[in-house]
């Protein structure tokens, strides 16, 4: 007799201790899940692991990449996605949201200070000597008026949530922040596996961000009256982000260019093209600050263009985000945004901040060397999960090598408490298991503000792991804002 597939049973879903987005307890789903676990109740394990298995197709045949960095070598692999989508309520989106643009402003406020009258250090509110220790400000750009006084136009939060179910900010990433791209692919993957979840159920749409991104670059234009001439400056094709790059060009219908097709002319900056010399007005730059003009940053750079900085000083050019961007782009900096907000803004902030132990503090420093086994210590300006330490999850010979590291370097760590990230259920050979995710919302600052609905859901695909970033072995989710 042949055997019937058992159908999903939210009775028998464990998340553990964590708070998660789709189960509220065993066997009943959040407000704003209670269709999607319906729908998804009606199936069997493998008939979503069939589904799972029909999105893997689709990203090959899509070309939907990452790169990753292995013993010298650049390797292509395929974008890791989950099906099971991670829901949010409407309604506390709405705060999130509010939250999100409130600290975008702040932030914007913070870095126009800090490169003119430093107001904020001489009010004692921000430490002077965090700024002069900074690795990412740029002297090059004291006294620089980038458009509308916006210096990051486009951020990327990541936010996660407690086992309490608080939503805090993690950090900002303000300088080149990656995987909107991602985030589109995944909803037209869901599309494709799920379309009947999408038949009758109020989900915010993302699509329009690059229509989004483009107005808001080309309200940068310093040529009012024209059509605006906009370019995405890559690195080239060996970054791990390129996938992105080409896409979000080719979906704002802009050119696509490396440092060698640009040229600095009478502080004015062209694109090469076969027709000749065009003029750009506006540059979304995915290169790193210190790569865009070898004679204002690195002399070595292959990657920038010669006189750059000078024709953006000129105000001949709008470079998005702005070089000197990335002073506010440090784990240090971000414990003190909570009081840029109530500074500048004079308003309390909407977003909770991690609690932070700053490491360059000697009491708060001896705190972190004596309980490194509870805290997650990280470095102040790198990215991507790199570099960091988990102590939790740590061996002692891994601890006592970040002790030497801390007591050499402090100003360079922060540590934070281990929180208990929130879970969705996942795919997991063949089965629903929890897995921890975070969500990176993306924020756009010019005329007005603008939020991605959601945002990019990123899934720790270990068990127990808390580490979601793809380098280091997550994935990613489709992130569905609902009605109840």
């Amino acid at each position: 007799m042949k055997k019937v597939p058992q159908k999903i049973s939210w009775a028998d879903y464990n998340s553990g201790s964590a708070w998660d987005e789709i189960i509220e307890t065993p066997g009943k789903p959040r407000a704003a899940a209670v269709k999607l676990a319906q729908q998804l109740s009606a199936l069997s394990e493998r008939q979503l692991q069939s589904r799972q298995n029909a999105a893997a197709r689709a990203i090959v045949e899509m070309g939907i990449t990452f790169t990753v960095y292995s013993e010298g070598q650049n390797i292509d692999r395929a974008w890791p996605f989950d099906i099971i989508p991670r829901t949010l309520a409407a309604d506390e989106w709405r705060n999130t949201e509010a939250g999100l643009k409130q600290r975008l402003r702040a932030l914007n406020c913070f870095i126009d200070d800090v490169y003119h009258d430093r107001r904020i250090v001489a009010d004692g509110i921000f430490p002077r000597d965090v700024l002069e220790t900074s690795a990412n400000y740029l002297p090059a750009c004291q006294g620089a008026n980038p458009p509308l006084g916006v210096w990051a136009n486009i951020c990327g939060s990541d936010l996660v949530r407690d086992a309490k179910g608080t939503i805090y900010v993690l950090e900002d990433n303000l300088r080149v922040p990656s995987g909107v791209s991602y985030m589109l692919e995944n909803r037209i993957v869901t599309k494709q596996v799920f379309p009947e979840l999408f038949a009758d159920s109020k989900i915010s749409p993302v699509d329009d961000y690059p229509s989004e991104l483009f107005d808001m670059l080309a309200s940068l234009s310093p040529r009012a009256g024209d059509e605006p001439e906009v370019v995405v400056l890559t690195p080239g094709i060996y970054n791990s982000a390129y996938f992105e790059h080409a896409y979000l060009a080719q979906r704002m219908g802009t050119e696509l260019v490396e440092g060698s097709d640009l040229v600095v002319r009478d502080d004015k900056v062209y694109m090469r093209t076969i027709d000749g010399l065009t003029q750009v007005d506006v540059i979304y730059t995915r290169v790193n600050a210190e790569y865009l003009d070898p004679d204002a940053f690195r002399a070595d750079s292959q990657l920038g263009v010669r006189g750059l900085l000078r024709a953006w000083r000129a105000g001949n050019v709008a470079l998005a985000n702005a070089p000197g961007t990335g002073v506010a782009d440090d784990k240090v900096v971000y414990a003190y945004v909570p009081d840029m907000i109530r500074y500048y803004l004079e308003q309390e902030p909407i977003l909770p901040n991690v609690p932070t132990y700053l490491c360059s503090d000697p009491k708060q420093l001896d705190y972190v060397l004596g309980h490194l086994d509870e805290l997650v210590v990280k470095p102040a300006n790198e990215s991507g999960g790199y570099g960091m330490l988990v102590g939790p999850h740590a061996t002692p010979a891994e601890r006592e090598s970040f002790r030497d590291r801390l007591r050499s370097d402090p100003r360079n760590y922060v540590a934070q408490p281990t929180l208990m990230l929130s879970t969705v259920p996942t795919m997991v050979d063949g089965q629903l298991e929890a897995r921890h995710v975070d969500l990176r919302p993306f924020i756009l600052q010019g005329k007005s503000l603008y939020v991605t609905p959601g945002g990019l859901t990123r899934v720790a695909l270990r068990r127990g792991s808390l580490v979601v970033n793809s380098s280091q072995g997550g994935g990613s989710k489709d992130t569905w804002v609902l009605e109840n």
